[in-house]
Order: C-alpha cells, then sequence, then structure tokens
C-alpha cells in the first residue's frame, strides 16, 4: 500500500471510529429526560431544577421531567442518580449541600468523585438569615444578644442533619457562640414553613427560598451570607456587615450525570446549558430570584465541588456533625 493509499484508509477509519459518538450526540435525546432533583418541591434546587428544566426541554425538543426524591440530607435521591442508567436520560442537579457528605456520613452509598460526571455549574445565591416575625429582634446583632440572654430557649429549623442549612448554621453558632436549638426536617421547604408557622423561630435557605415570603413578610430577614449585598433584597446587610466577622455561605447548583455518560452527550449538555445562561431573560430571571447565573464547564465544576468540600468538612469536623 502506497503511502497516499495510507492516509486515505486512516482517514476513513477515524471517521468511521467517530461516527458512533457524533450519532450519539446528534440523536439525543429520543425520549423525555428526568432531572432528578434530591429535595422536596419548594427549596432552591426545586426552583433553579423547574426553570433549567423548562429552557433545557427546549432546546432538547424533549421534555425535562422533574423528580423529587428527598431524604437524608440529599443523599437518597443522589444515590439514585449514581445508580440510574448512564444513558444521558437522568441529570441530577446538586448544590452546596453535595459537598458536605463526605465529612458527615461514615459510608455514602456512591462515591462523591467516582459515581458522576460533571456537566456544568449554573449559578450562585447566597443564603438569607430569617425569624418569624414575632420574634423580637430585627437584626442579627439583636438575635445573638437575645440568644444569650435566653440560652436555649431559641430553636432553628433546617433542611436536615448535615444539610447546606444545618452548616450555614452551624458555621454562625461557631462565630457567634450562642445557644439555638437546631430542629431537622426532611428538607428546607418543610423546616420553612415551620418556622413561618411560629413552631421554630430561625431559617437559612437562599434568597432564591425566601424572597417570596420576605416579601409578604411571613418572614422577616436580618442579613445575608453573600460576599456583597444581594441585589434582591439590597437592604440586608451581610453577615459580615452585621459583625459576624468571617462569615461567607453561599448556595450554587450545577448538573451531573451517571458515570459512563457518553462524553459527546455530557458535551452536548453543556453546551446547551452554557447557552442558557447567556441569555438575558434566564439571567434576569436569577436576579430577580437573588441569584446570578453563572456557567462553569465540566473542569471547572469538578473543582468547585473540590474546593467546597475542603471548606466545609473543617466546619463538620469542628462542630462534630455526624449524619445518621
Amino acid at each position: 500500500m502506497d503511502l497516499k493509499s495510507a492516509v486515505t484508509v486512516g482517514a476513513l477509519c477515524a471517521v468511521v471510529a467517530s461516527t458512533p459518538l457524533a450519532q450519539a450526540a446528534d440523536a439525543y435525546p429520543a425520549r423525555p429526560v428526568r432531572l432528578l432533583i434530591p429535595f422536596p418541591p419548594g427549596g432552591s434546587n426545586d426552583i433553579v431544577g423547574r426553570m433549567l428544566g423548562q429552557f433545557l426541554g427546549e432546546r432538547l425538543g424533549k421534555p425535562m421531567v422533574a423528580d423529587n426524591r428527598p431524604g437524608a440530607g440529599g443523599t437518597l435521591g443522589i444515590d439514585i442518580a449514581a445508580k440510574s442508567e448512564a444513558d444521558g436520560y437522568t441529570l441530577l442537579i446538586i448544590s452546596a449541600a453535595y459537598a458536605f457528605g463526605p465529612s458527615l456520613y461514615k459510608k455514602l452509598p456512591y462515591d462523591p468523585v467516582k459515581s458522576f460526571s460533571p456537566v456544568s455549574k449554573l449559578g450562585t445565591g447566597p443564603n438569607v438569615f430569617t425569624v418569624n416575625p414575632s420574634v423580637p429582634v430585627k437584626s442579627v446583632k439583636e438575635l445573638v444578644a437575645l440568644a444569650k440572654a435566653k440560652p436555649g430557649t431559641l430553636n432553628f429549623a433546617s433542611a436536615g442533619v448535615g444539610s447546606a442549612q444545618h452548616l450555614w448554621f452551624e458555621l454562625f453558632r461557631m462565630l457567634t457562640s450562642v445557644d439555638i436549638a437546631h430542629i431537622p426536617f426532611k428538607g428546607g421547604a418543610p423546616a420553612m414553613l415551620d418556622v413561618i408557622a411560629g413552631n421554630s423561630h430561625v431559617a437559612i435557605g437562599t434568597v432564591v427560598q425566601m424572597l417570596p415570603h420576605l416579601r409578604s413578610g411571613k418572614l422577616r430577614g436580618l442579613a445575608t451570607g453573600g460576599a456583597k449585598r444581594n441585589s434582591a433584597v439590597p437592604d440586608l446587610p451581610t453577615l459580615e456587615e452585621a459583625g459576624v466577622k468571617g462569615y461567607e455561605g453561599s448556595n450554587w447548583w450545577g448538573i451531573l450525570v451517571p458515570a459512563g455518560t457518553s462524553q459527546a452527550i455530557v458535551n452536548r449538555l453543556d453546551k446547551e446549558i452554557a447557552a442558557i445562561l447567556a441569555r438575558e431573560d434566564v439571567k434576569k430571571r436569577f436576579t430577580v430570584m437573588g441569584a446570578e447565573a453563572e456557567h462553569l464547564g465540566q473542569d471547572g465544576l469538578a473543582r468547585l465541588i473540590a474546593d467546597e468540600t475542603a471548606k466545609w468538612s473543617k466546619v463538620a469536623k469542628a462542630a462534630r456533625i455526624q449524619a445518621q
């Protein structure tokens, strides 16, 4: 075989070898895609996930079906996703809570690194400290003073042991030395509703989740946990401004797929999500909710998860939190 023939054959083989990947991306999806949300309806994962699902379904040409599977700080739903077929028909939305699992559970039913392939980061939103309006405080300083004057009389409702709300609160408790009891629920929405009902006193959640209730007066905002003030609640100071030096706590959202999913499909999803997050109307929807659309690709999301895992594992260790 001469050199010209060898080159021609080699080029043909390369085309044939690449065809299955190209065909996989072109043919995908052929049916509805499930978006697994490991928390109950009403929380920030649910709100952001359903918003993404609407636009992603339009771009893919097939419906995105939201599937809420709450429990155990999100680990139950994450495990379901990890054990799903790696065919691109199960997507998992994660948040900051995903980075807490390795330090909170002695044995996770999945491997946070090996069980999934990262796709895209969606955005970031700070937390916000709120109280039931009946609690006689209007600032973080007053909350700390009341908790110290009457130790053990206030309680804090979270999405569960080891949840984002729990870790955010433990960092606050470590920096202020307050005695406020922790009451875990199965999800951020039930915890928030318990505070609105007046059974619990303090709730921490993302601005995305809390904003409607802040505007209606069902909850009173005290401060946000981001590095800067949030445009949706500009009158609220940051925790740092409110006197809790060294505090920063924000949520973030990303999309994973089961490990082994075709790289062509992962690339397609990342490309479509990047296009969605670049839309001005989508950016505005994030802003109105008190968050910020922010795309990071596969490598960027992997680095974010690693950094957040290292940061919050220190808090979990110091607070001696061990999920059941």
